[in-house]
């Protein structure tokens, strides 16, 4: 609901504290639910189960942190509004382009949701390879979906919006019958200790690090700031926004969880007695392994003989991912609105179909970064990596504009106050480049080279005049941006997280930089280098931040707020 209610609200204040939850909790049970757990699986084995108490507990911390900005900042589009309030513009478009990012890759992962189980049907069977990625058939009806969801958006998706509470009521409760069926009749706990063992022999803690960000854990948890993105709407906004966000997070951290032991439990115990966990993921010719990964539950209930559930999990798997993926194509669209509305990048983005109201040229240019995503990246597993780095490098502005607040606004009224900030909020802000550093070096190097084309129209839209919006940059207090950049990539490269070429190590990149890494910082060398550059940027930023003459309080704003009227796209 987060996304839809950008669509076309007016910006009056309807909002209630429900609302808001279900803005969020229908954000985090995405496809995520599908995949996840198989591929954490595959990765760590039952100890991702301690993935997943990690990564809540990260993301709890990182929400905690979102909800006492959005108390403090109740508008419209908050995510990437904080920053800018602490940091300025350069700031405020740089973390709005990590924004774009994470919903413009967004579409395309629901398409391949859609897709993989799409793949389990006698008549969609070639759609999928035993490798993990699409065949060429595939990728043609994924680019086919994602024109879909261009005519949808062009046209209008009123229709969508009118069910939109319905469909979130459908994507929370498929995955609580799915665990409660599963736990009740087909649960194995001798599976906890199968298949090699609960951990991963030989890299027990580097494979749960990888499973946050690489196995899906991470991405499945995100979404609790949309809560936030509607705090111009918000009824009671001091009140509501911060019990919503921490609860959003709550609730979806503890079916994630039940999921996983679920999936573990529930897996025929034939499968690990001929494999270990890390040999059930793509890439085997075993028939059972197949099918297990173009549609895990689906192959599970199947096997079990629930076909009443296999039957729910194949309708919920399509009419999920592409309702997502359709409103993530919206959402993508008018960011990229409201980055021209603030000046960022050429005005072109900010026009609207004068029927519609859509931004058409903004619908187009999301779709062909959403099908540039999918061709490197042509499986879900793969894809989530880059989306959870995009997500969090956004996620990490936070911690940075809540420690310059309390130095530039001490006395600025909030109703929901950190406790320990001097800890908690630097702890955060590490937690969040720990896991863009687990990510690994391929899919860091893919973030920062689509940073730099977020930079590039930036620079082509300033020096061509393309938008008289545009305000002179404030350089000075966003210069602690670029260290962090190429401090993490140099960590990076010397750590031990997704080696090979840079950018994935597709194509021509598969040589280029392809000792990244290279492990030379071991793991715990790796781990504590990145945190202390993180301490150090974070000590950088605060004594950058904007003074307290410039960082005007929310609620001192006038009505058209530059961010806020992205939701009048529509």
């Amino acid at each position: 609901m987060g996304v839809l209610a950008m669509i076309e609200s007016t910006l009056k204040r309807n909002v209630g504290f429900w609302g808001l939850l279900w803005a969020s909790e229908g954000s985090i049970i995405g496809s995520g639910w599908l995949f996840g757990a198989l591929v954490a699986a595959t990765t760590a084995g039952p100890s991702a189960l301690i993935g997943w108490v990690l990564a809540s507990a990260i993301v709890i911390l990182l929400a905690l942190v979102h909800a006492e900005l959005a108390g403090m900042f109740p508008e419209s589009g908050g995510t990437s509004r904080f920053p800018h309030h602490a940091f300025g513009n350069l700031a405020g478009m740089t973390f709005g382009w990590a924004s774009y990012l994470q919903a413009a890759a967004t579409a395309p992962i629901e398409v391949l949701a859609a897709i993989q189980y799409l793949s389990t049907t006698d008549w969609g069977h070639g759609l999928y390879r035993a490798s993990g990625t699409l065949s060429g058939s595939g990728i043609v009806v994924a680019v086919v979906l994602m024109a879909c969801f261009v005519v949808l958006n062009l046209i209008g998706i009123r229709w969508l919006t009118r069910a939109n509470n319905a469909i979130t009521v459908w994507k929370v409760a498929i995955p609580v019958v799915t665990i409660v069926v599963l736990l009740a009749t087909h649960f194995h706990a001798s599976n906890l200790t199968a298949g090699g063992g609960f951990f991963v022999d030989g890299s027990a803690v580097h494979s749960i690090l990888v499973s946050l960000p690489s196995g899906g854990i991470v991405f499945a948890l995100l979404g609790f700031e949309q809560a936030t993105q509607l705090g111009g709407e918000a009824k009671n906004p001091g009140r509501d926004l911060p019990r919503a966000v921490i609860a959003s997070i709550l609730i979806g951290a503890a079916i994630y969880t039940l999921l996983q032991f679920a999936f573990i439990g529930s897996l025929n115990p034939a499968l690990l007695v001929s494999h270990d966990w890390t040999g059930l993921g793509a890439g085997s010719t075993d028939p059972a392994i197949v099918a297990l990964n173009a549609g895990p539950f689906y192959a599970i209930a199947s096997v079990a003989g629930l076909a009443w559930l296999a039957f729910l999990l194949r309708l919920d798997a399509v009419v999920s991912p592409f309702g997502s993926g359709l409103i993530y194509l919206t959402t993508s669209s008018r960011i990229s609105h409201a980055l021209a509305r603030n000046g960022y990048v050429p005005q072109h983005f900010e026009r609207t179909h004068e029927r519609t109201l859509v931004p058409v040229f903004g619908v187009l240019f999301s779709t062909a970064i959403g099908l540039l995503f999918l061709l490197p990246f042509p499986s879900w597993g793969k894809l989530v990596g880059i989306v959870t780095s995009a997500s969090v490098l956004m996620y990490a502005a936070a911690p940075l504009a809540l420690g310059a607040l309390r130095k530039s606004r001490p006395d600025a009224p909030r109703v929901y106050r950190l406790p320990a900030a001097g800890v908690l909020a630097p702890l955060a802000f590490v937690c969040a480049s720990w896991i863009m550093y687990w990510s690994g070096w391929q899919t860091l190097t893919t973030l920062m080279a689509a940073m730099l084309v977020g930079y590039a129209l930036v620079a082509v839209s300033y020096a061509l005049d393309l938008n008289p919006a545009a305000e002179p940059i404030q350089w000075r207090p966003a210069l602690w941006i670029a260290p962090y950049f190429a401090g993490m990539l140099v960590i990076s490269y010397f750590g031990g997280f997704g080696p090979g070429g840079i950018i994935g190590g597709v194509g021509v990149f598969k040589h280029v930089l392809a000792d990244g890494g290279n492990n030379d910082l071991g793991l715990v060398g790796g781990l504590t280098a990145s945190a202390a550059w993180s301490l150090v940027i974070y000590r950088l930023a605060i004594a950058l931040r904007l003074p307290e003459a410039v960082t005007v309080p929310a609620h001192a704003q006038p009505a058209h707020a530059p961010l806020r009227t992205s939701v009048q796209a529509t």
